[in-house]
């Protein structure tokens, strides 16, 4: 049982029928809400937590509730995202969801009631928990709460079939998240520099979406869902989310020579080697099959999974930064 939360933890993995019924409900919830991604949205609230700890304000149990609803949050989004396209239609015929991880739906692994328990109960926990929150920290907090809500009810559908879904995942990784897990954490408090952090982390998240619309862009434009990618075609957007990891160097180096964070950061620049590898793959066409040496099993995805593993690194050495960084603040301080 607790192997298959660690390796739902880790990747989406595959399975049959057979072992889906030997499953028990946790296992089944983190596979079915793709649970591998959701390091990227701790990471966020440690991220705004710390910031929080940096500034001098911080509650262990608004942090811990605050990062609990995140995560949630992020797993109904997943939830209603599958559960939206497959009833529009989009997830049949082998499309690209159902190709690279079990789709509960597509696969019959659940019905569609089954199906929507899952989303109202990992919903009405993460509102839940913001209803919580703002009851310990004033009802300021309830305008995160709505903004977490419209972006959970319509990422799918608006938002991503009209160009706008990577725009809402800067804003959402960025101060929804990480500012406003720092907001809250820190009873309220705010400040500008929080905001720039939080968007140097978002570009991450960022440019994984970027290489999943990037690497189903061909079947998008047959579904009519026109991501960022299939707006710009498929050159512009690898080169689009080159600029974002270039950019994300950048603003930690001005938020370290303007002595907004401390040298600590700099240790995100040991990605170098890694991001010089992840950006040969994206300055060439993404490939119509599985490159020789590719894991097949992978397949189909490769830009998305290329991506994913860079932002992993970069997010683990922006997060091991950080923490150095505040305890220099704080004995130096």
């Amino acid at each position: 049982m607790i192997t298959m939360w660690i390796k739902a933890l880790r990747v989406i993995p595959r399975i049959s029928r057979e072992e889906w019924n030997g499953l028990d409900i946790i296992s089944r919830w983190l596979i079915a809400s793709r649970a591998a991604v959701f390091v990227m949205t701790a990471t966020a609230g440690v991220i705004g937590g710390l910031l929080a700890y940096r500034a001098g304000a911080f509650s262990w149990d608004i942090f811990i509730l605050a990062v609990f609803g995140i995560v949630l949050a992020h797993a109904t989004n997943n939830l209603l995202n599958d559960y939206v396209d497959y009833s529009k239609g989009v997830d049949h015929n082998n499309y690209y969801r159902a190709q690279y991880g079990p789709h509960p739906l597509e696969h019959g692994l659940l019905s569609k009631n089954s199906f929507l328990w899952y989303i109202v109960v990992s919903g009405m926990m993460a509102l839940a928990i913001g209803f919580v929150i703002t009851g310990l920290t004033g009802w300021a907090t309830l305008w995160l709460v709505g903004a977490g809500l419209f972006f959970l009810l319509f990422y799918t559908w608006p938002l991503k079939y009209y160009g706008l879904g990577e725009l809402s995942v800067v804003l959402v990784w960025g101060p929804l998240m990480v500012g406003g897990t720092y907001f809250v954490v820190s009873h309220g408090q705010w400040n500008n520099w929080v905001a720039m952090v939080s968007l140097v982390y978002a570009l991450g998240p960022t440019t994984v979406l970027l290489g999943k619309h990037t690497d189903k862009m061909e079947q998008d434009v047959l579904k009519g869902i026109r991501t960022l990618p299939v707006i710009t075609g498929e050159k512009t957007a690898r080169y689009l989310t080159i600029s974002l990891w270039v950019i994300q160097y950048i603003l930690i180096l001005w938020l370290v020579v303007s002595r907004q964070l401390g040298p600590s950061m700099l240790v995100v620049f040991l990605t170098i080697p890694r991001l010089i590898k992840t950006v040969k793959v994206f300055l060439k066409p993404r490939p119509d099959a599985a490159p020789e040496g590719y894991d097949k099993n992978a397949w189909p995805l490769y830009l998305v999974a290329h991506a994913f593993e860079f932002t992993r690194l970069f997010g683990l050495m922006f997060l091991l930064g950080l923490i150095a960084d505040v305890m220099m603040y704080k004995v130096m301080g």
